[in-house]
Parts: C-alpha cells; structure tokens; sequence
C-alpha cells in the first residue's frame, strides 16, 4: 500500500466533507426556520466529526490533512441552489437541494470504497464504511423531510 496514494484518497474524502461543512454553514446562516437550522448543523457537526478522523489518519501516514474544499462543478450549484430556495423561502426546494447534495457525498464514498480499496487498510475501509453510513442516515432525513412535503 502506498502511503502518498492513502493520504490523497483520505485527503479528498476531506474535501468532501470540507464542503459539507462549509455548504451547511451557509445554509444555516441564510434560513431562518429554527428546524431547518437545527439540521443543518446537525449535518456540519457530522462532517466535523467524520473529518477529525480523517485528520487523524492522514497524519498517522506522515501526510498533511488538508483544508481546502472541491466547491467547484456540482457540488458548487448544490450549495447555489440553497441559496438561491432559502431566499425564496422554499422548504422543498430547500431540502431537496440538500438532497442531492448528500447524493454527492454518499456517492463520493461509494466510489472510494470500490475504486480506492488497494490504498485503503481494513482499518480505514471500516472507518470509511462507517462515515458513509452516517452520511446516508443524513440523507435519509432529508429524503424523508421532501417525501413529507410531496
């Protein structure tokens, strides 16, 4: 296993969550609906969390953690598109801009646990398994917050 290969794919994962934090941030800002705040720094708090590990674990191989975020592409109009619904106010649009959001994320680690494998420890596959079910019991909030709206 190769450790400059391990540090850059945890090093994206916190990217990812970087963006989480930094999108859920804004969104909470922007809302004024006490629920909607109270989720999305529930989400953020996940992120900081799931990226304190990460850290921890780039470090261990000797690596700098990175603080930069991927806002670019898609997950750049994600966070727009809460923007743009939390100043028209609208709670479907809101959540499911979230959604998709979260879709970003949970994919993200998906393909990391199928495509990075070899440059991932078992520990590391197990921890990264255990984000991405913390990532998904986010989405499945939000999911069911927009079905209850449909």
């Amino acid at each position: 296993m190769d450790s400059e290969k391990t540090i850059s794919v945890l090093n994206s994962l916190i990217q990812i969550n970087n963006d989480r934090i930094e999108g859920y941030k804004t969104a909470s800002d922007e809302t004024n609906e006490a629920d909607l705040k109270a989720l999305f720094s529930e989400f953020q708090a996940t992120s900081v969390a799931i990226n304190s590990e990460l850290r921890n674990e780039v470090s261990r191989h000797g690596g700098t953690p990175t603080e930069d975020t991927r806002i670019t592409g898609k997950f750049f109009r994600v966070w727009m598109d809460v923007k743009a619904a939390l100043t028209g106010n609208d709670r479907k649009v809101i959540l499911e801009s979230c959604e998709y959001g979260e879709d970003v994320a949970k994919k993200t680690y998906e393909e990391t646990l199928e495509n990075e494998i070899e440059n991932l420890s078992y520990e590391q596959q197990t921890m990264l398994k255990d984000q991405h079910s913390k990532l998904v019991a986010d989405h499945n909030k939000v999911r069911s917050m927009v079905a209850a709206l449909a």
